[in-house]
């Protein structure tokens, strides 16, 4: 078993930030999670907390059912592979990669065999007498993942790894990851600020802001039920549409959304959920996810300012009424002008919008309070970098 459970997992620094504050999460044996968030958000600190290369200032670190907080690194029985790669310039990839090996005695023919074992898996057995400065960004990434693969560790964790290389090397990497994962199979901790990264790598995910969780689930989970302003708004790319200044309405006991003076009159689940919490009528933000506009018919009304024809699709860049909406369009659908300047009316299906309750930012439909970190300050801006 490779599980790692973080308590109330907190980091504070000497001048008194606080970089990470009650975090908890149990990562099961052979799971593969991710944590996500903009930059500053506190999730490579947590990640360097369970390497042991930050001290943890409060809570429990526990790897494999063994209180880690003030176990050695070297002790911990985990491999870390870096944003920079962090090789030594002055040895070959064959070194690099037996190197930790070597500090462990290891008789020179398993230290061989290891080497050349992982090499032929990540396809680098040709670059073994090379220094890194030979390789490629691509090639020293794969050095760093073998170099922490031969350890056979009970934990993989990975802080950006692929930030460092190009859009179509990356995706490469990406597939490279997940194939790897396959066939190692043990427990991964991978931190990407990428949430398209996230979304394809991770079995469940951890959204971070400002040092605070704010919701863990599944990839699929966290596009459809995000629990906030800020998740909406993070995961899913082009990102969510918010229309401000929205109303909930109950008529006859019956819940509507208001938006833009348009009434749509909800769907049955979402009648049931907010029936359950006794929600009362209330400004509102209302999210629709890009890809869930249909347009040419409808009452809502933009006008066009941005059209992007990508071939399949059409992402329009609109106007309504001072909030900016994207719309992304099948072509084979496109049965209206969207030339820029262009008005073109537009709607979604009810039970696609997503409620936001304006003073809280919370999903009124979605929010759970035992899930979501209660104590994550409230998030009312739309700028999620």
């Amino acid at each position: 078993m490779s599980e790692v459970v973080l308590k109330n997992l907190k980091k504070v620094y000497d001048n008194k930030v606080t970089a990470v504050h009650d975090v908890n999460l149990t990562i099961a044996d052979k799971e593969f999670i991710v944590l996500v968030g903009p930059s500053g958000c506190g999730k490579s600190t947590t990640l360097r907390m369970v390497a042991g290369l930050e001290d943890i200032s409060d809570g429990e670190l526990y790897i494999d059912g063994k209180l880690c907080n003030d176990i050695a690194p070297k002790d911990r029985d985990i491999a870390m592979v870096f944003q920079n790669y962090a090789l030594y310039p002055h040895m070959s990839v064959y070194d690099n990669m037996a190197f930790a090996l070597k500090l462990k005695k290891t008789p020179k023919a398993e230290i061989d065999k290891k080497v050349r074992e992982v090499a032929e898996i990540l396809d680098i057995t040709q670059y073994l007498e090379r220094k890194p400065k030979a390789l490629s960004g691509g090639q020293r990434q794969r050095v760093a993942i073998g170099r922490a693969m031969v350890r056979d560790p009970k934990v993989f964790l990975m802080d950006e790894p692929l930030s460092n290389l190009d859009a179509k090397l990356r995706n490469q990497m990406r597939a490279e990851i997940i194939k790897l994962r396959k066939r190692i199979n043990t427990t991964f901790m991978y931190v990407t600020h990428d949430q398209t990264e996230a979304m394809t790598l991770g079995d469940r995910i951890v959204i971070m802001k400002d040092g605070f969780v704010n919701q863990i689930g599944a990839p699929q989970d966290l596009f459809n039920k995000p629990v906030n302003l800020f998740v909406a708004g993070f995961i899913g790319m082009p990102v969510m549409n918010f229309f401000d200044n929205c109303k909930l309405e109950l008529k006859n006991g019956v819940y509507y959304a208001n938006m833009k003076g348009v009434s749509f009159k909800l769907d049955d689940f979402q009648q049931k959920a907010l029936k359950q919490n006794n929600q009362q009528p209330c400004d509102i933000i209302c999210g629709v996810r890009p890809c869930h506009v249909t347009i040419g018919e409808g009452d809502l009304k933009a006008k066009i300012e941005v059209s992007e024809m990508l071939g399949s699709e059409v992402n329009l860049h609109a106007d309504c009424e001072g909030d900016e909406v994207v719309m992304v369009i099948p072509t084979a659908d496109l049965n209206v002008d969207v030339s820029m300047g262009a008005t073109v009316n537009f709607t979604t299906q009810p039970r696609l919008i997503q409620l936001f309750d304006k003073a809280t930012s919370n999903n009124l439909i979605w929010y759970d309070a035992e899930s979501a970190n209660a104590n994550a300050p409230v998030s009312k801006s739309y700028d999620f970098e």
